[in-house]
């Protein structure tokens, strides 16, 4: 909770704080180890992100030594190194938003704190954005996006924009979730019109209800835009319907990862083995083979039809249909990387990519 004491002690900053700053071990981020234009979306070793925030950094010379290492960087000295440089900035901006708010008349909190806006980005296709996020996004004072929040999306922001990246990888979360609650707090109560951008829906496995309900006990108002979650977006691409007249009446969206200390993915696994069901499986790519054994072991037909979408709805798309039984070893020969999202069920097969004959897709729906 570092970062939340020296953001709400809002102070100038005294030349020893700078010397401090300046001390410190900056570890650059290898180009060896990441290729930008590989993915659609933001990176933890993206060269484009540190770019794309470089107002955040005080020694510009830090970002041009991102191409010049050749080891991977440890992930901890990454996300230190990264708020450490980011503070002083940050701080600035405050100051700026603040001061602006006072030139407005409304020193002393007379207008009240700025708007929080929960925004879903969609699955990484930024043509499916809706009309009111794009509006948003294009007027936002700052924006703190997510890993999964298409480069295409992130060119959309408005040129007086800030962007703040706020994303997580498996075993490197650039910012804790409580630092993002104190950030989306302390921009807010400067009066900011803040965007917090996530990929798909904000309130589908987002933690969109997590940052809403603290920011409300905290008396900002916080609005949701809606964003078409992976599941849809990604389904609706193949041509699967996630739910079909007498093929499947229900669909399930599961995680393959569990908070820490809560239900784990395979116990939800035994109370999802519905062959009536359509099953969406998000963030299970490394937990599937699991997944996969224990919804056979408590029902799920070994031969139901399942996809695994590597990027969906995106130019670097990859797919790779197969009966559940056999997915999880043709996900590992695909090499799929995350993100990417698991449907299984009935309605899988009547995709036209589906690799089996219409008359069988035909025969599947007329059994019901």
């Amino acid at each position: 909770m570092d970062l939340v004491i020296r953001l709400q002690s809002f102070s100038p900053l005294s030349s020893s704080h700078f010397r401090k700053l300046k001390t410190v071990n900056f570890h650059p981020i290898c180009s060896l180890y990441y290729n930008p234009s590989s993915s659609p979306f933001t990176e933890k070793h993206s060269i484009e992100r540190y770019q794309r925030d470089e107002w955040l950094y005080n020694y510009k010379n830090q970002v041009e030594q991102i191409t010049s290492c050749s080891f991977p960087p440890d992930s901890d000295s990454i996300r230190q190194d990264d708020i450490a440089l980011q503070l002083p900035e940050l701080k600035k901006l405050l100051q700026v938003l603040r001061e602006k708010r006072e030139s407005e008349g409304c020193g002393g909190g007379k207008c009240g704190p700025g708007d929080v806006f929960l925004v879903g980005t969609g699955p990484g296709d930024p043509e499916l954005l809706t009309l009111k996020a794009v509006r948003v996004i294009q007027s936002a004072d700052l924006l703190l996006y997510d890993r999964l929040v298409s480069n295409d999306v992130l060119n959309l922001v408005g040129p007086d924009g800030r962007l703040l990246y706020v994303g997580k990888t498996a075993g490197y979360h650039s910012r804790t979730q409580e630092e993002i609650h104190e950030l989306l707090l302390s921009f807010a109560e400067a009066g900011a019109t803040v965007v917090r951008l996530k990929g798909g829906d904000p309130l589908v496995f987002g933690r969109g209800g997590e940052e809403m309900d603290f920011l409300r006990q905290q008396g900002i108002q916080v609005k949701v835009i809606p964003g078409i979650t992976a599941a849809s977006g990604i389904a609706a691409e193949l041509g699967i319907p996630l739910t079909h007249r007498g093929v499947a009446n229900s669909v399930r969206f599961l995680t393959g990862h569990s908070r820490k200390g809560g239900a784990d993915p395979l116990f939800v696994a035994e109370n999802a083995a519905d062959i009536d069901s359509t099953l969406v499986v998000y963030m299970g790519l490394s937990t599937f083979p699991s997944i996969s054994l224990k919804l056979i072991h408590h029902g799920l037909p070994s031969n139901t039809p399942a996809v695994a979408v590597e990027r969906g709805t995106t130019l670097q798309q990859r797919t790779v249909f197969a009966e559940l039984k056999d997915l999880a070893q043709q996900i590992t020969s695909a090499e799929l990387v995350s993100p990417t999202l698991i449907i299984i069920g009935k309605v899988v097969a009547l995709s036209p990519l589906w690799p089996l004959s219409l008359k069988e897709v035909s025969c599947l729906v007329e059994a019901k």
